[in-house]
């Protein structure tokens, strides 16, 4: 185990490179059990949960392939249908591998997955979607999903999850005839998860919308596939150049999937500009909210694409104590997401949380350094933004779950003058 060792207090300055989405790799990575022949997969993130995928394609029969930086090949060879333990609970993605395994081999045993502590994640919709299909589910301590032949059908969806979508998109485009899937997911990483496939010989349409169109096909092949810019990546350092008041270029970061990040940050003073595919922030940022017409306190709230993600409500929360002004905080989809800023509080924030969802911040406030442990992917950038903007020393713990997502983070933060180190615990 790591910690982060942190002096804060120190603008960043200078230029880096957008990683790969990593919410579109994994799925993209289950994907590969869908053909016999080979896939490669550039721009792949070289983050822990990435690593714990590809694990588990091994274990179930792949050969896996370095070709160059963030570039992986893979060649499916004899196919296991039974995800191991030690892994799947690691990860919660490895949700991801009861799609493509059910349409490969009929079967699949499935021991209940890891991932991040942020509320109640139901699987329902999943196993829904995938008996709508013809599978047949049982649930004893793991999940045993069957089905003797797929066949398409109108599915519509009891929530827009994203890793359901995907799971029904990867079993749907083997299955007999045509699928619809209505109240679907149309986030980057599930359209970047479609284009890959129609790569591979799928017909998908209706990408980017909420209703997909799949018209069965008996085989899929070989395909190389370029994974989008990760998004979440992309605010977060946005997030970290306002409060630092630094400057900052992100290249390679697709701005197109940052409009209604732009409007949020915008509420908070925060703006920044973009030629083609780099986005430019600018030094001493305005840092005042912006109220409602009425002189009303304006909400931040987030919700399924193109809403503001999820993801960001704890950067977006770090960013708000160092602005002007006070802002609601609404995070609706996961009911224990904001219970990490009790830390922002013991570090001089200006924070009320008001329930499990909501939390008013006023700001600006110093902060000052603390002794912190992540207890989650963005909540412990968001300790990192916090530290590196706070007065004096901090040490965040338990960095493991931050580096499941985010890719060479201590070298790009060093890179652009930042006070960290990571040192063994």
């Amino acid at each position: 185990m790591h910690k982060y060792d942190i002096d804060g207090g120190f603008p960043i300055r200078g230029k880096i490179k957008a990683s790969g989405n990593k919410n579109a790799a994994l799925p993209c990575i289950a994907a590969v059990i869908l053909t016999d022949e080979p896939v490669e997969l550039d721009n792949i993130p070289d983050i822990e949960d990435v690593r714990v995928m590809v694990e588990i394609l091994r274990h179930l029969g792949c050969s896996v392939e370095k070709t160059g930086n963030n570039s992986l090949r893979f060649q499916m060879n004899d196919i296991k249908n039974e995800v191991p333990e030690s892994l799947a609970t690691v990860v919660r993605a490895s949700i991801l591998f009861a799609g493509p395994l059910l349409a490969r081999t009929g079967k699949v045993i499935l021991p209940p997955p890891g991932g991040d502590v942020i509320g109640r994640r139901r699987l329902d919709t999943h196993f829904l979607a995938l008996s709508a299909l013809g599978g047949r589910v049982e649930v004893d301590g793991q999940f045993t999903i069957t089905a003797n032949k797929l066949k398409g059908v109108d599915i519509f969806l009891d929530e827009a999850s994203v890793t359901a979508t995907e799971n029904a998109v990867m079993a749907a485009v083997l299955a007999e005839g045509k699928t619809v899937i209505q109240n679907a997911a149309s986030e980057p990483h599930v359209q970047d998860l479609c284009r890959m496939l129609n790569g591979m010989g799928a017909d998908i349409t209706g990408i980017g919308s909420n209703i997909l169109y799949i018209n069965g096909v008996k085989k899929l092949g070989s395909v190389s596939y370029s994974i989008g810019a990760d998004f979440m990546e992309v605010g977060s350092y946005i997030g970290l150049a306002a409060v630092t008041r630094g400057e900052l270029e992100i290249t390679h970061s697709n701005p197109e999937n940052m409009r209604m990040c732009k409007i949020a940050f915008g509420k908070l003073g925060i703006h920044w500009n973009y030629e083609n595919d780099t986005i430019y922030v600018p030094p001493n940022q305005t840092m005042r909210v912006s109220s409602d017409m009425g002189g009303m306190i304006p909400q931040i709230d987030d919700s399924p694409w193109p809403g503001f993600p999820p993801d960001l409500t704890s950067i977006i929360t770090v960013v708000a104590t160092q602005v002007e002004g006070t802002v609601l905080i609404h995070e609706k989809m996961f009911e224990s997401r904001m219970f990490f800023v009790d830390k922002l509080i013991s570090m001089g924030a200006g924070i009320i949380l008001c329930d499990p969802h909501r939390a008013v911040v006023t700001g600006p406030r110093v902060l000052s350094g603390s002794d912190l442990v992540s207890p989650d992917v963005r909540a412990g950038m968001a300790m990192v933004i916090a530290a590196l903007c706070a007065g004096g020393n901090s040490t965040i713990h338990n960095v493991y779950q931050i580096e499941r997502g985010y890719e060479s983070l201590v070298e790009k933060l060093v890179s652009l003058g930042a006070h960290i180190k990571r040192i063994q615990e």
